[in-house]
């Protein structure tokens, strides 16, 4: 019997998380590669084991059977599918998790006892694991991001959802997936392209045009009323194999932010409310893991403050530190210490004002400290406190968030959670200077909020220390 090509299993077409499944194998595979390359080399200075089993046994330490797995946190970032497509961004991050590694070992090299760490194991591994996943990551953009790979997408709905959605995506390189086009019952429509997809028919078209175009995935993105012959044709999609995703899930998986400017008033209460609660022990995880990182930011601080304080003094004077009411958790006004970075006379009128890019108003060691983030050291004793987290959203002035409320749909749910030094929007986007990008921001900021657990706050966070290796801060 012949199957229909309608029903026929689309074996090729990768989805976000297949894609990261094969980068984690492949990487997976990669790191033990390197880690065996690391072990010859090493044993090539034994006089009387070499690479044999007994070396493998009685020479390396455990915790050098581990390196694998401390790499793949380090490249974690490069699990962005996006990311994964491009080559520049792929060798910085392999780049920044490579300083990363030389640093700690360097580190921890000059705090051990002598002669009791495998100088040339380590070096060995971590040059290996580098060219290695280069040459992986090489493979799967050359492969797994072509065409006959990639997923064949009709949208249905040309509207606004529709368009905003097409408008986001192009901004995507390369593109997740192809848009073959619109389906919209709106006549009116028929024949004219958006955002550069033609409208190729309406919800009775449908059951054909998923045959002839071999449609693997339906994106639902309408939000009014929808005709009865286009609900009953999506149920027939769905049972012959084809997947369908609303708008703002694809929106989310493809942007890794939340579309508020496309969804309902009532979201918050009816979906957003429910995903923002937290486990119990993802909270317990998350305070322990804000407290091991505080004490390290203030041994880091107590190091670097006399230097800081130093240069800060020689440039502008005093003060050192500069101190501005924020809000917190659930509305809660708090008292914030960093680093003085702006002129002592930046509001002189005494008006509060965003942060924008090049702020005129920043001195020279303050723009130095912003970009290495040293200026947020002194927030560490807000996070050992418990007022702030290491990683949340923005922490903002009572007044801004006041005025930004009244413009901005859903703004106030920032404060479901506790601000952090670092976060999903501040190392994913730069500074926000107008509504348009506060917008974006707040976007990032709610995804976060959606999606947190203890994965994204490690990846984030590693994120940000190769922000401060790269002087890449804001």
């Amino acid at each position: 019997m012949t199957i229909p090509k309608s029903i026929r299993p689309l074996r090729w077409r990768l989805k976000t998380t297949e894609r990261r499944l094969i980068l984690f194998l492949g990487d997976l595979a990669i790191s033990w590669l390197g880690l065996l390359v690391a072990l010859y080399f090493w044993s090539q200075r034994d006089q009387w084991l070499k690479f044999s089993w007994e070396f493998l046994v009685d020479r390396p330490a455990d915790w050098f059977y581990l390196l694998p797995f401390i790499w793949l946190l380090l490249i974690i970032e490069l699990y962005d599918v996006r990311k994964a497509s491009r080559i520049n961004e792929t060798i910085r991050g392999v780049g920044i998790a490579a300083a990363i590694s030389f640093l700690i070992y360097i580190v921890v090299f000059f705090f051990s006892e002598p002669n009791s760490l495998p100088r040339t194991g380590v070096a060995v591994f971590i040059i290996a694991v580098s060219v290695l996943t280069v040459l992986w990551r090489l493979i799967y953009i050359n492969i797994f991001t072509a065409k006959q790979f990639m997923r064949r997408v009709i949208i249905v709905g040309a509207g606004r959802a529709g368009s905003n959605l097409v408008h986001a995506l192009h901004s995507v390189k390369p593109m997740p997936f192809h848009i073959v086009g619109f389906v919209d019952d709106d006549e009116e429509k028929q024949g004219k392209v958006i955002e550069n997809v033609p409208v190729i028919g309406t919800g009775v078209d449908l059951p054909g045009l998923l045959e002839e175009e071999n449609i693997s995935d339906l994106i639902f993105a309408i939000s009014g009323e929808m005709n009865p012959v286009l609900f009953q044709n999506l149920l027939k999609a769905e049972e012959t194999g084809v997947e369908i995703t609303t708008m703002p899930i694809v929106f989310e998986e493809i942007m890794n932010r939340v579309p508020i400017m496309l969804l309902q008033s009532d979201w918050i209460l009816r979906s957003f409310v429910d995903q923002a609660h937290a486990g119990g022990f993802y909270e317990l995880a998350k305070r322990l893991m804000d407290i091991f990182g505080a004490i390290l930011g203030l041994v880091i601080l107590a190091v670097c403050s006399p230097f800081i304080s130093l240069a800060i003094l020689l440039e502008s004077g005093r003060p050192i530190f500069f101190s501005q009411d924020r809000l917190g958790i659930n509305g809660q006004v708090y008292r914030i210490t960093k680093f003085r970075t702006m002129r002592q006379d930046a509001e002189k009128d005494g008006k509060a004002r965003m942060a924008v890019e090049n702020d005129d108003r920043v001195t020279r060691v303050g723009r130095f400290l912003r970009k290495s983030h040293l200026d947020e050291l002194p927030q560490f004793l807000s996070v050992l406190s418990g007022t702030m987290s290491l990683v949340g959203p923005r922490a903002e002035r009572p007044e801004l968030v006041d005025m930004l409320q009244e413009q901005i749909p859903f703004y106030r749910a920032r404060l479901f959670v506790a601000p952090g030094i670092t976060g999903w929007a501040q190392v994913n986007y730069g500074y926000a200077s107008t509504i348009e990008q506060t917008i974006i921001k707040l976007e990032y900021d709610l995804y976060y909020i959606k999606h947190r657990s203890l994965f994204l706050d490690v990846m984030i966070i590693l994120r940000t220390v190769g922000a401060v290796f790269g002087l890449k801060g804001q």
